[in-house]
């Protein structure tokens, strides 16, 4: 009996020792997102300060509200979904207020993406892979919000958590892209239009695989609850 009282408190003692640590996820996703929306700046920038049209921005000028759309709301969905990995936030109600915000802003960065992929002329560095790809995970991330809006209507809140990651990891895959890209870019040496879209599509993947890791260690920190969450729980969603 005495032992098993004094080494309760162990738990406690790793969750109390996060705060320095907790930050460390977001502020990577936040450097990932920073190339692309860096990027989006600029190019709202020419949008609105009448830059000289050229072959590759041609397609912006004429329809400029989906390119609009899209930045904007990438840029929310991205940057704001990065805290929503902040244990410390989401026990003071960051999570829910954050997610009201997130949601549509997902939603309008999936389909403006779609929408683009569609309507937009093809840029000759793109090709039809690429196309399909963005169809493909661009449906993807559209699907996985939609599939969290369901889940949390249903108070299944492991579930909803689950969808939203994945949803946040393919809006993320911009930036993992840009990672892969920008050295080649830099030395004058971009892919052929097959690799680019092999090196897109694999960002893609790789995103969605750290996804599924985060989710499953999540499902293991469920599983040890009554032993570790009763004390300090990690997260709430009051």
């Amino acid at each position: 009996m005495t032992s098993g009282t004094v080494s309760a408190p162990t738990p406690v003692s790793r969750r109390t020792s996060r705060p320095r640590g907790q930050w460390l996820v977001p502020a990577s996703l936040l450097f990932l997102s920073l190339i692309p929306v860096l990027g989006g700046a600029s190019r709202l920038s020419q949008l609105t300060g009448g830059a000289e049209i050229t072959p590759q921005n041609e397609r912006f000028f004429d329809s400029p509200i989906p390119v609009v759309v899209h930045i904007v709301s990438v840029t929310v969905y991205c940057l704001l979904g990065a805290f929503q990995f902040v244990p410390s936030l989401r026990r003071r109600g960051w999570h829910r207020i954050a997610g009201r915000v997130l949601v549509p802003a997902g939603l309008l960065a999936a389909l403006s993406g779609l929408w683009m992929a569609v309507f937009y002329d093809l840029p000759p560095q793109d090709g039809v892979l690429l196309l399909i790809l963005r169809l493909v995970f661009g449906s993807a991330m559209l699907a996985s919000i939609l599939l969290a809006v369901v889940a949390i209507l249903r108070r299944d809140f492991p579930r909803h958590g689950a969808w939203m990651t994945r949803g946040y990891a393919i809006g993320l895959g911009a930036g993992t892209q840009a990672l892969f890209l920008i050295g080649p870019e830099l030395l004058s040496t971009p892919p052929d239009v097959t690799t680019r879209a092999v090196v897109m599509g694999a960002a893609w993947l790789i995103n969605l695989a750290v996804a599924e890791y985060v989710i499953y260690r999540r499902s293991q920190r469920r599983r040890r609850g009554p032993a570790y969450g009763r004390t300090v729980p990690e997260t709430t969603t009051a």
